[in-house]
């Protein structure tokens, strides 16, 4: 495919048609097909926490970890008490060697949880 095609694609549908088919490459692992559509989807509705959090789970799975931090900051900036993407935020971290840093946000994610024998 070219690259408009490519575009419109992903593009395509309405937000509840895109939502769908970015759980489906995500369920297929193709997380980088997963990003591609969620990109639009995040910038359509950049307040729903739900697209936004798949779309960093896409990149940290395909390993676009700068990106799935970018986006995972901006949930907790939003949402300080979303656990689940302070654990993402964390694991990210880690995977880039910042170790430090990850580790105040695996303690803040353990603690929203409620697992406190973690910290």
């Amino acid at each position: 495919m070219n690259t408009i095609q490519d575009t419109t694609y992903y593009a395509q549908g309405t937000p509840a048609e895109r939502w769908e088919r970015a759980r489906l490459f995500f369920d297929a692992k193709d997380y980088a097909a997963a990003a591609r559509v969620l990109v639009g989807l995040v910038e359509e509705v950049p307040e729903q926490t739900g697209p936004r959090l798949l779309l960093a789970r896409s990149y940290y799975h395909s390993a676009q970890l700068r990106r799935a931090e970018a986006e995972l900051r901006t949930i907790v900036e939003r949402d300080p008490v979303e656990h689940y993407a302070r654990l993402m935020l964390g694991r990210t971290l880690q995977r880039q060697s910042r170790h430090d840093e990850a580790e105040s946000q695996l303690r803040i994610a353990a603690a929203l949880a409620g697992d406190f024998e973690q910290l």
